[in-house]
């Protein structure tokens, strides 16, 4: 009996410790009315609209080269939008809202149809007739005036003339009172050589390379091309239907700035991409649109609308482009290749990928992975593997860029420190700082924007991360244009008069962190001119000012203002680089996520960076990849959506993938 009791009594404690090792994991109790309210069941945000963008009709086999849905499907989807309170706006409607007039219904549905196919005539128009919904479709014009008996040519496979529309058909349309025609370019309707390794890509987003020349299509001459096209499909619509288009939509959904100028100057009043999410009536220049494929079933159908409602989780992995680069192009192409298999078998959505050459270590930047007219260019690298990553690993991928440390013309001012122990010493730079120009020099403005605008040429990026160089110690800039900048501020005009009170400290620290964001919103315009208004802005933060708020003055850098400043912000979660010791990394992970949630509605801003290296100790292994992976279930545990790692290396399996990937990816239980 002793010896039952003896073993029962074993089984209990056995029970709580395994209790209590389970409750160590769990999250606090949130009472149900403090809990988040998910975005589908939130009000529909005033004045946004789903976009909907099919191609093909057909009656049976949907053919996916064409993006065809099935008749009865399509039918089905239009009946569901219907029955769940979703309503079709006109363009007019839109343009009104836009200027103030009567806001759109919720739950605002706007209908569209790219290329011109004749399924739109013969059997989606007689179903919208019966709805009593308008659309927009959008003939591609070199596809309708191709002459009948003649193949026209969809993107190099030889299509039967009588799959498309003709002019006939889009006068008889316009006249409908229900079709608004648009413009879906008169013959940029394919892919151009975009780089040196053969990729082809959207032609209205892309500056294209020439073989022969080895060389880049000039802006001038992109331009010309783009604007010559969009007079054609203009003019042909306007013939045809006795008035001028007012919507393009983008082939492929590419939208670059500089053809979004262009178009503007010809009258178009709205823009569509297949961006993710609504869209909305106060960006109608790059609209967002939810492309229908696969000829979804109903179940499917739904789940990808109301997904459309919800900001996604966003996932990460920082690359270094040096891992991919090698002297030998066959082995910089294996590279490559492990890398975007990496990418793909992790199921993430994002990668922040370096855009810079560092093969020293030192974050100064001697030469770059594109094109451009400042800096040597190591390899053109950047544009070839984003596009891989795009195409292959369907993630979005942001240029990853330095904001002040290049190497660049040594006539240009660096920022210099001032030494407090030395007073009556010349500033210099400080070596134990990323050497760093300085932004208040219009020269050195003037060559990163210069550079910021290349990359943007380059390659179709999704968005920019600022990286962590662009910061300030509270005994800099104290270089001559600096001081002058200081001066015009009404601050006083040297380090020593700036520090001689906290409130005169306080109030340098602060303006030089508006300076360095009114810097990087520069740099962003430059980039959005040129590649479009949906590249997203992200740029990294130390933990100190977010930690300490006071220890603004040892970066300038300032987290609220980092929330209103970028469409993200990436606080950089490295206990071991913060010196915390291992056994107090989940605390200090835990306090610093607590001082992020302080602000309302931060954490659907933030995406926080985890260490899978401990920099400080390079002759130690990597942070285990179990580890890695504890502290992305304590983020999540915490609340915390969007996270992400640095850095990712593919070639020796660090953080190793199996490990990885449950913890990181959005493709695995629980969310999938």
């Amino acid at each position: 009996m002793s010896l039952m009791l003896a073993r029962l009594q074993f089984l209990l404690l056995c029970c709580i410790a395994l209790l209590a090792g389970c409750a160590t994991n769990e999250p606090a109790f949130v009472p149900p009315a403090e809990r988040p309210v998910s975005r589908v069941d939130e009000p529909w945000p005033a004045n946004h609209f789903l976009a909907l963008a099919y191609h093909d009709i057909e009656d049976t086999d949907p053919d996916q080269r064409f993006l065809s849905v099935r008749t009865d499907l399509f039918v089905a989807q239009m009946q569901w939008l219907r029955d769940n309170g979703y309503q079709s706006v006109s363009v007019d409607q839109i343009l009104s809202a836009h200027q103030g007039g009567k806001p759109l219904p919720p739950k605002a549905v706007m209908l569209s149809f790219d290329d011109g196919y004749e399924s739109f005539y013969t059997r989606v128009f007689p179903i919208l007739k019966a709805f009593k919904w308008p659309a927009i479709w959008a003939p591609v014009g070199s596809w309708v005036s191709t002459p009948a008996g003649q193949k026209v040519n969809f993107g190099g496979l030889m299509t039967a003339r009588d799959r498309f529309t003709t002019w006939e058909q889009v006068r008889e349309l316009s006249r409908s009172g229900l079709i608004e025609i648009a413009s879906h370019t008169d013959d940029q309707h394919k892919g151009i050589l975009a780089n040196p390794q053969g990729n082809t890509q959207p032609a209205e987003a892309t500056h294209q390379y020439d073989p022969t020349t080895h060389t880049y299509e000039s802006d001038e001459a992109y331009k010309k091309r783009i604007r010559d096209d969009a007079l054609r499909i203009s003019d042909a619509i306007r013939q045809a239907t006795g008035r001028s288009p007012r919507v393009w939509i983008w082939p492929y959904g590419a939208a670059a700035g500089e053809a979004i100028e262009i178009i503007g100057q010809q009258g178009y009043k709205i823009a569509l991409t297949l961006d993710d999410g609504l869209a909305t009536v106060d960006q109608l220049m790059s609209e967002s649109r939810m492309l229908v494929t696969n000829s979804p079933d109903m179940s499917e159908f739904a789940q990808s609308v109301l997904s459309t409602e919800v900001r996604p989780n966003v996932r990460v992995a920082q690359v270094d482009l040096d891992y991919v680069y090698d002297p030998d192009p066959a082995q910089m192409e294996k590279n490559l290749s492990g890398l975007v298999q990496r990418i793909s078998d992790l199921k993430i959505n994002t990668v922040f990928l370096q855009a810079f050459a560092d093969p020293k270590g030192d974050g100064l930047v001697r030469s770059v992975y594109f094109p451009n007219r400042w800096l040597p260019m190591r390899a053109d690298l950047f544009n070839r593997t984003l596009w891989q990553l795009q195409t292959r690993a369907k993630v979005k991928v942001y240029a990853w860029m330095p904001v002040l440390s290049f190497d660049l013309d040594p006539g240009i001012e660096r920022v210099v420190r001032w030494n407090p122990d030395y007073p009556g010493a010349s500033p210099s730079v400080d070596v134990s700082q990323y050497r760093r120009l300085s932004p208040f020099d219009p020269h050195a403005r003037a060559a990163i924007i210069g550079l910021y605008e290349d990359i943007a040429r380059n390659a179709p990026i999704n968005g920019i991360l600022f990286h962590d160089d662009a910061l300030m110690s509270d005994f800099e800039d104290a270089s001559a244009s600096a001081l002058s900048a200081y001066r015009e501020a009404g601050l006083p005009g040297s380090v020593q008069m700036l520090r001689s009170d906290p409130a005169m400290l306080q109030r340098w620290t602060h303006f030089k962190s508006a300076y360095l964001i009114d810097f990087t919103q520069t740099l962003m315009q430059h980039v959005r001119a040129i590649r479009g208004p949906q590249v997203k802005s992200a740029r990294n933060l130390y933990a100190a000012p977010i930690l300490n708020p006071d220890s603004e003055e040892w970066f300038a850098q300032n987290l609220e203002d980092f929330l209103n400043a970028y469409d993200w912000t990436v606080p950089m979660v490295m206990p071991l680089m913060e010196k915390v010791p291992p056994d107090q990394a989940q605390a200090w992970i835990r306090r610093l996520v607590a001082a992020v949630k302080q602000i309302p509605g931060a954490l659907d801003r933030t995406i926080f960076e985890l260490q899978s290296r401990n920099w400080d100790r390079p002759d130690q292994p990597p942070v285990d990849s179990k580890t890695l992976a504890e502290w992305m279930q304590l983020l999540q545990l915490a609340g915390v959506r969007s996270f992400g790692y640095y850095p990712d290396d593919f070639l020796r399996n660090q953080p190793e993938l199996e490990v990885i990937r449950p913890a990181i990816s959005n493709a695995w239980y629980p969310y999938q």
